[in-house]
């Protein structure tokens, strides 16, 4: 069946290689930055408080969870990211190996993911922003700070921080990414730099009792948390976006993903067993600031206000990487032909896609501006889920369809590990509400009427039939 049609893998790399294209400037070392830029943000400084009252202090048990089905799902990754360093993330994989409305639906996915997570981020980045500014006396109109009914009993009409955040972001990658790079690899520095000294001036105040019980509601309160805290680790898989402007992606990948997850799983267990051991979970209910409410309860408030600067940074960092990600998402399928031509258009000063960058922080910026929230949030993980189990199935279908291909990075035992990636991500989705499966259904909806009524007849694959 034509909708099952698959792209010529060889033609994918030796297109993209093509000079004219995306700008190869990224290194292993901006990779890793990249992932930790797009990973250490709202999870570290603001879920970690709900984990805590959700798990107890097993909430380390937890992040060990849902970084194991993160570490499985990223070996899948960096074998097709190294193997076919083309832009599009999992759409890009899908495509090469089980056919285009599996690639459109979990490029509709991406879209999904990546899109709601930058407005998401956009609003907790507001938060902190208004708390820092309130600081130093400066409040903005209540009517400004939040979207229409954000805030029970009190009138508000559009989040304006959010707003202005993502389009100053926007701005940046529309300038190109060595720019964005330099500018996310500043901010991370800093903002590991405050979970470092966090862990440090922490360490000196828990109290071991506070541990006790160490899993107050059993495995199953473990496995919720899970679930929720997973949210914390979504990021790496932006790294493979750029696939297509690394200098040496057979080697540079891998590291990029792998490293930075690796980094970010220690400092969320280490973190979250300090946090639990100076405050006793229950306190943490209701909480945006865990971290800095740890600190304060031990007395070391100057660093609290470090650990907010160190949000703010952190969560700007979020956005700018899942905003890059979802750009060239829209750019490989738009280069396909599923969606406008004018999305795949560079710029021909910048090299970077132009039109395609400005849509998204347009969009995602008047929905953070507009949109509680609690109902951005909802939808994320579950996409995020859905990802990671189609790119597992992947790297089982094109080692059983191109056994020949070189890979310049193998997934150790397949197909053991994508198959526990799998089940790792089925789990964790079990655990979601069933308001968020059907929203998440609704979605997919949409995303198979947009492909029956307009991409599959503009595919360019459609014109080569």
């Amino acid at each position: 069946m034509s909708i099952f049609r698959t792209k010529n893998l060889d033609k994918m790399v030796a297109a993209s290689r093509v000079p004219g294209g995306l700008k190869k400037v990224l290194g292993p070392f901006d990779l890793v930055l990249m992932g930790i830029g797009a990973i250490v943000g709202t999870g570290i400084f603001v879920l970690t408080g709900t984990g805590a009252v959700t798990a107890g202090p097993a909430l380390t048990v937890s992040f060990v969870i849902a970084a194991l089905a993160c570490t499985f799902a990223a070996l899948c990754y960096a074998e097709f990211a190294s193997t076919v360093p083309v832009a599009g993330s999992i759409y890009t994989y899908s495509y090469a190996t089980m056919g285009e409305i599996v690639a459109w639906m979990i490029g509709w996915d991406l879209l999904l993911e990546y899109g709601l997570a930058t407005s998401a981020v956009s609003v907790g980045w507001s938060g902190y922003f208004q708390s820092l500014l309130s600081g130093f006396g400066i409040g903005l109109p209540t009517v400004l700070t939040a979207a229409p009914g954000a805030l029970p009993g009190v009138e508000t009409w559009f989040n304006l921080p959010a707003l202005l955040i993502m389009l100053v972001l926007t701005t940046m990658l529309s300038w190109g990414v060595r720019e964005s790079a330099r500018l996310n690899n500043i901010m991370v520095l800093i903002k590991v730099g405050v979970v470092l000294l966090f862990i440090l001036v922490g360490a000196r105040h828990v109290q071991p009792a506070n541990w006790q019980p160490f899993m107050p509601f059993g495995m199953n309160g473990v496995m919720s948390a899970a679930a929720l805290v997973f949210f914390a680790f979504i990021g790496f898989d932006a790294v493979t976006s750029a696939a297509e402007e690394v200098k040496r992606p057979e080697r540079d990948l891998p590291i990029g993903i792998i490293g930075s997850l690796a980094t970010c799983a220690i400092l969320y267990v280490v973190v979250s067993a300090i946090m639990t051991g100076i405050v006793p979970y229950q306190k943490f209910l209701g909480i945006d600031h865990p971290v800095s409410l740890a600190l304060q309860y031990a007395g070391e408030n100057w660093v609290a206000g470090f650990v907010d600067m160190g949000a703010i940074l952190g969560m700007t960092t979020v956005i700018l990487v899942m905003a890059y990600g979802q750009t060239r998402v829209l750019f490989a399928m738009s280069r396909d032909g599923l969606l406008p031509k004018k999305l795949s258009t560079l710029h021909p000063k910048y090299g970077t896609p132009f039109f395609a960058t400005w849509v998204v922080g347009i969009v995602f910026g008047l929905i953070a501006a507009l949109v509680p929230l609690g109902v951005l949030a909802e939808l994320i993980n579950i996409g995020t889920l859905a990802a990671f189990s189609l790119v597992s199935i992947a790297v089982i279908v094109l080692r059983v369809k191109r056994p020949e291909l070189h890979r310049s990075f193998r997934c150790p035992w397949v197909p053991t590990i994508p198959l526990l990636a799998i089940a790792f991500c089925i789990v964790l989705m079990a655990f979601l509400s069933v308001t968020t499966w059907i929203a998440f259904g609704i979605w997919l909806l949409i995303g198979l009427v947009i492909y029956f009524g307009y991409a599959r007849k503009r595919s360019l694959l459609h014109g080569s039939e």
